[in-house]
């Protein structure tokens, strides 16, 4: 569940220029950089300038894992 959005559109420019930077990816055809390069700004903006986070208890009810089997 979200427990927070975060309103990121004065870093959008920022942030389509790193997902641009990964050139591979945008010349995938139906990778989501490329999906992404197809839209107008104002699209782009409003997918991209909201991030969303999920917020975990500090203290897990799990047991302690020091050792990860292969």
């Amino acid at each position: 569940m979200v427990t927070a959005a975060v309103d990121v559109r004065p870093w959008v420019d920022l942030k389509w220029a790193a997902i641009r930077a990964h050139r591979s990816e945008t010349a995938r055809s139906r990778s989501l950089p490329a999906l992404l390069s197809g839209l107008s700004a104002q699209d782009r903006e409003e997918i991209l300038g909201t991030e969303y986070f999920i917020r975990h208890d500090l203290v897990s009810t799990h047991p302690c894992v020091r050792e990860l089997s292969a």
